[in-house]
């Protein structure tokens, strides 16, 4: 793909605001880890960063293209288990820098791309991405998704300067992983809309030409299935393609809302309490595909309300014992963003009532849940799957709390406004 040419499409945007990408280089394709020959002439002393698993698949390719160029390989050690993006994680990176260092170059997909996106921007240093996985969007987005103090967050840092992505490596990327790229593309559809809710509720910044291009290549990616389950190169690099622009659309806006809602506010409750409660947890893209379904059904439902009527309004002291109650020892920092954000303490009815048929159109616009469930079928996934491993109570959980996580509203709002009981 052509950034110079994508980016000159958004200049001028209708939405006034200036819409920027720091990415110099993008090349998706067959042997494009051979570019990283002419890419790094500029550069002598590189930390390359890598796992366990990422090294073997193709860190010993990239070492021995810019072999005299390494100053150190660092292969973080999962002990069998996943890399964490959390505090020791960065520090293993961060005791690895020397004041010599012009480039870091990180192997591998989320984990990796999220902590060489914020130890280069803490440390001023420039940083690439050789991917493994099409699993996420945030190969080239400004926020670096991050496990600190127990809690996701979102740390803005900036995108890589170049995105290497070899659809030989890509393709025969564990299934599980292409599944996740599939299933975080197709939750725009459920973000989308989110996005939209929020413009009119909360006269929330809003760029249709950002909104336009991301739900096109949720519609693309939607029919590559089967060409994904096959591991087709071609068919996976137009998937890893669509991940990166949608992490470009995230830059161009300066944060992740054009592809994150309620589908991965959900993703990260499913996350963040399996870690707190040492529980099995899907990969990410695939409970945001799991998710996008609930949330289409939440969707489904607040249709179906012809006149509102004044809803419960949970106390204080009921909220905070269910915060305590699902999020254990980061229940306080929880508690605290709620408390910074005041949505608790204020009531949007009167806004819901005033705009509710504006409303209802913004909710019909998303595909139906039979519709988002096809898609889960398509890529070879299973609702039941997910009912199984969380249950019908960490599932109801989520839908009333996940959004707690964050300071964004989505559906998830709107619908614990109205249903909460």
């Amino acid at each position: 793909m052509n950034i110079k040419e994508l980016n000159s499409k958004f200049q001028n945007c209708s939405c006034k605001l200036e819409h920027i990408c720091p990415i110099d280089y993008v090349n998706i394709g067959e042997d494009a880890t051979n570019s990283l020959t002419e890419l790094c002439k500029p550069y002598s002393n590189v930390l390359l960063v890598s796992d366990e698993n990422t090294y073997e698949v193709c860190g010993e390719k990239v070492f021995s293209i810019l072999n005299d160029k390494i100053a150190k390989n660092l292969i973080l050690k999962s002990n069998g288990k996943v890399v964490i993006p959390n505090e020791e994680s960065i520090a293993a990176i961060e005791n690895a820098i020397t004041d010599k260092n012009d480039l870091i170059i990180g192997i591998g997909s989320g984990v990796i791309n999220d902590l060489c996106k914020y130890v280069s921007y803490f440390n001023h240093l420039p940083y690439y991405i050789v991917a493994t996985a099409p699993s996420m969007d945030g190969y080239a987005s400004v926020g670096a998704a991050m496990i600190l103090n127990g809690m996701k967050v979102t740390v803005n840092a900036c995108p890589p300067k170049a995105i290497i992505a070899d659809t030989e490596v890509l393709k025969n990327a564990p299934i599980d992983m292409l599944k996740a790229g599939y299933g975080d593309i197709i939750g725009k559809y459920s973000c989308l809309n989110d996005w939209k809710l929020s413009a009119l509720i909360n006269d929330e910044y809003f760029c249709k030409s950002v909104y336009d291009l991301t739900l096109e290549c949720a519609k693309n990616v939607a029919t590559l299935a089967d060409g994904i389950l096959n591991r087709d190169a071609k068919t996976v690099g137009v998937l890893m393609e669509a991940l990166v622009i949608v992490g470009i659309m995230m830059s161009y806006v300066g944060s992740s809302r054009p592809a994150s809602g309620s589908e991965h506010h959900m993703s990260h409750f499913f996350e963040i309490t399996g870690i707190l409660e040492n529980t099995e947890y899907f990969a990410h893209g695939t409970d945001v595909i799991y998710s996008s379904v609930c949330t289409q059904k939440l969707r489904e439902e607040l249709l179906k309300i012809d006149e509102l009527e004044a809803p419960h309004q949970i106390t204080n002291a009921e909220y905070q014992e269910k915060i305590k109650e699902i999020y254990h020892g980061v229940a306080d920092e929880v508690i605290a963003l709620q408390d910074k954000m005041g949505w608790y303490k204020t009531s949007k009815f009167d806004t819901y009532k005033k705009n509710w048929n504006k409303i209802k159109e913004i909710l019909a616009e998303a595909p139906s849940s039979l519709e988002m469930q096809s898609y889960v079928e398509k890529i070879g996934l299973n609702m039941d799957d997910f009912k199984n491993l969380y249950g019908d109570k960490k599932i109801q959980n989520a839908i009333w709390f996940a959004k707690d996580l964050k300071d964004r509203y989505s559906v998830l709002w709107l619908y614990f406004d109205l249903m909460y009981k």
